[in-house]
């Protein structure tokens, strides 16, 4: 017998936690117990019988998304809807650091997604990206965009695997745009998808500047494995 718990089984407040962890990266057993008005122990019941169920992981103080909960995952329609604004401004300020004629990678993710969408207005780039999404960003017509073949990785279009890493590997860069799940207080910028870090690394080591793509919600929180410290990156860029 499975001793993953069906979706159908959890409690609405368990549910909910779930859908937390996924919009922010991560969650605090105390910020959750104020607003579910309950004790930090009965947060930390539900949080241990999810983590046991596989559908998140279990951190000090409080839990992350570990990319397990796929019928309760955000998709990606909604995730686009979440801090549309914030995005819009992020792109806006990361176009203006990538200069016409500049070869740019771009990484996975909405922000990423909205910083495509507004570098389609530069003049003349060659783009590599391992997103579906944000290369569907761009006239072709107008700019030289290059996929980066892999293995298919979740509804956001993105492509991991060997692949993407040993192709970067031979290139040189002029800016690699990085998004991430988490930034900790003490700088280290975090994700979830240890195949997407590997990219985002190999990324970072074919570019001569990175900039990190993050809005509010990704400060001050934490996630499963390190991308790179913050001062790896050229700028961090927030709404």
């Amino acid at each position: 017998m499975s001793d993953t718990a069906p979706a159908h089984r959890l409690t609405e407040r368990q549910t909910e936690i779930l859908a937390r962890a996924e919009r922010h990266g991560f969650v605090t057993i105390e910020s959750l117990a104020d607003d579910f008005r309950v004790s930090a122990q009965t947060v930390r019941r539900d949080i241990i019988a999810l983590d046991r169920a596989g559908l998140l992981q279990r951190f000090h103080g409080g839990a992350g998304s570990n990319g397990a909960s796929e019928s309760l995952r955000l998709d990606h329609k909604r995730k686009r809807a979440l801090d549309v604004e914030a995005k819009a401004a992020i792109a806006r300020k990361a176009a203006t650091l990538v200069p016409d004629g500049a070869a740019v990678f771009l990484d996975v993710g909405t922000t990423v997604e909205a910083a495509a969408a507004e570098l389609n207005g530069k003049a003349k780039l060659l783009v590599f990206t391992t997103s579906l999404r944000a290369a569907l960003c761009f006239d072709h017509e107008r700019h030289e965009v290059h996929v980066i073949g892999g293995r298919l990785s979740g509804k956001d279009g993105s492509l991991t695997g060997e692949n993407p890493i040993g192709t970067l590997a031979g290139l040189r860069l002029d800016l690699a745009l990085i998004g991430c799940s988490a930034i900790e207080d003490a700088g280290r910028v975090m994700d979830f998808d240890l195949g997407k870090i590997l990219v985002k690394r190999a990324a970072m080591r074919a570019a001569a500047r990175s900039l990190l793509l993050a809005t509010r919600s990704k400060f001050g929180r934490t996630a499963r494995a390190e991308i790179a410290p913050r001062s790896a990156f050229a700028a961090a860029i927030s709404e």
